[in-house]
C-alpha cells in the first residue's frame, strides 16, 4: 500500500472516531501506528496533558516506547517535554550526540535502540495538549514533507480531542481524561495477563487484546476491565481470537 494511501486510510479511522462512543485511546493509539507506518520509524507515542497540567503518557506503538516514555517524565527531560513547553517541533535530534541537552534522557534512549528522535506539537490556535513522539533506531533526518505529514496527523488527533471536549461540560471532560488514564493503567494490566498466560511479548499481547476488542465491537478499555476482574480469560486471546 503506498503512503498516499495509508494517509487516507488514517483519516477515515480518525474521523471514524469521531462517530459515536468516541474513544481517545483508540483514536491516539491508531494515530502512533499510523505514524510508524507513513513516516517509517521505528515507534511513536503520545503525550497528554492532565486536566491538573503535569503530561501523561497516553498511548506507545511499542513496549520499548512506553518505557523510554515513561523515563522522560520520570527525568523531566526529552524531545517531548520540549516540544510541549515550547510549542514548537522539536525535529532531527540525534539521540547518540544530544547527553549536553539531554544528560539523563539521551542514554536510556540509546540504551533501548533508539538513536534518532523527533517530537510533533499537538496544538490549535495557541492551545498545546501534549506531544506526538516519534523515535527512529537508525541515525536521519526528516524531511520538510514528514514532518508536515506528522504536523497534520496530530493536528487532526488535536482537533478531534478538542471538539469532544466543546461538546460537554468542563466536569466531563475532566472526567475523561481521567478515565482515559484509568484505562490506560488498566490496559497496561490486561496486557501483562495475557502475555503471561499467553507466554508472549507485551507487544503481541497488546495487539491480540485490540484485535479482540474490534473483532467484537467492544471498547479497547472494556475488553481490558473485564480481563482484569476476569471476565474474560487471557486464554481467549489466541492469535485467532
Amino acid at each position: 500500500m503506498t503512503r498516499e494511501a495509508v494517509l487516507a486510510r488514517t483519516m477515515v479511522e480518525l474521523a471514524d472516531n469521531l462517530v459515536d462512543h468516541f474513544d481517545i485511546v483508540e483514536l491516539l493509539t491508531t494515530l502512533s501506528d499510523r505514524c510508524v507506518e507513513v513516516l517509517d520509524i521505528a515507534a511513536a507515542g503520545i503525550m497528554l496533558a492532565t486536566p491538573d497540567g503535569p503530561l501523561q503518557v497516553m498511548t506507545s506503538s511499542s513496549e520499548a516506547m512506553r518505557v523510554v516514555e515513561l523515563f522522560e517524565l520520570q527525568s523531566d527531560e526529552g524531545p517531548c517535554l520540549d516540544c510541549f513547553h515550547a510549542g514548537q517541533p522539536i525535529v532531527n535530534q540525534d539521540l547518540t550526540a544530544a547527553t549536553e541537552r539531554w544528560p539523563r534522557f539521551a542514554p536510556v534512549a540509546v540504551q533501548a535502540g533508539f538513536r534518532a528522535a523527533d517530537a510533533i506539537p499537538m496544538r490549535l490556535r495557541g492551545q498545546i495538549i501534549g506531544a506526538l513522539n516519534l523515535f527512529r533506531t537508525d541515525p536521519g533526518s526528516m524531511s520538510d514533507d514528514d514532518v508536515a505529514i506528522a504536523q497534520a496527523l496530530a493536528d487532526i488527533a488535536t482537533i478531534a480531542i478538542l471538539q469532544n471536549r466543546d461538546t460537554v461540560a468542563t466536569r466531563e471532560v475532566n472526567t475523561q481524561l481521567e478515565t482515559a488514564l484509568t484505562s490506560r493503567i488498566v490496559i497496561e494490566q490486561a496486557k501483562g495477563m495475557i502475555a503471561q498466560r499467553q507466554r508472549i511479548p507485551v507487544d503481541e499481547a497488546f495487539n491480540r487484546l485490540r484485535h479482540y476488542a474490534r473483532n467484537h465491537n467492544l471498547r479497547l478499555a472494556d475488553v481490558a476491565s473485564n480481563t482484569v476482574n476476569g471476565a474474560i480469560d487471557p486464554s481467549a486471546y489466541s492469535s485467532q481470537a
